[in-house]
């Protein structure tokens, strides 16, 4: 190994020990909690190592993110690669189960995607372009997993002609986050003041938005 390759490997190895030291504070203190000098102690760097490979905590929180969304993307995939019988409308129930899966098994990823998909906040600045790019590539996967189910749905008849699939896709990924978030949130409180579970509640949720966009069978009088 050459003296580049060298530098370019410890390089690497360098910028991946300190975003698994970010996600170790951001994951115990929470994001906003957390600051630049508990990831550069975390990592046993200086600070100025740490700004000198990522420019702001919000840059870290993207390489958080980009590793959640890939994980993600990952278990969609894995998903395609499974025959399942059944409709466009049975593919969506399973996407619902797989995020469900991975909100389980990856709580700390699934936490810092759905704390920025509802947050006020835009990040635009301190985030690298790169970093930027590939987080929204790496969500888009997702969005494009939906929409080729529903465009699958919409030639094969099971899913509403009338209506807009971008819409519909994007009305879809909300209305889960939102659901998942209350859920889990407010599950104490769903239990004892309503009497529910919360994963019955997102099973139902499920339900009741596939049931708004499948076309209903026409019953012969």
């Amino acid at each position: 190994m050459g003296l580049t390759e060298r530098k370019q490997k410890e390089k690497a190895i360098r910028k991946n020990d300190i975003i698994e030291a970010a996600e170790r504070v951001f994951f115990l203190k929470g994001y906003s909690a957390s600051t630049m000098d508990d990831v550069a102690k975390e990592a046993e760097f200086s600070k100025r190592t740490v700004y000198a490979y990522f420019e702001s905590k919000e840059q870290l929180y993207f390489e958080i993110m980009i590793r959640g969304w890939k994980l993600l993307n990952t278990m969609l995939d894995d998903e395609l690669s499974i025959p399942i019988e059944g409709n466009a409308i049975h593919r969506l129930r399973q996407t619902g189960m797989t995020l469900f899966k991975f909100s389980q098994l990856q709580q700390n990823y699934f936490k810092a995607i759905v704390e920025y998909e509802t947050s006020e906040e835009d990040f635009e600045k301190g985030i690298n372009n790169q970093s930027k790019e590939e987080c929204y590539a790496e969500g888009e996967k997702t969005f494009r997993h939906l929409m080729t189910i529903l465009q699958e749905g919409l030639v094969e008849g099971s899913i509403r002609k009338d209506l807009d699939l971008i819409n519909t896709a994007l009305i879809l990924w909300a209305s889960a986050i939102g659901v998942f978030n209350v859920a889990k949130k407010k599950a104490n409180y769903i239990k004892h003041y309503h009497h529910r579970n919360s994963e019955e509640l997102i099973e139902e949720a499920f339900e009741l938005l596939l049931t708004s966009i499948e076309v209903k069978e026409v019953k012969e009088k």
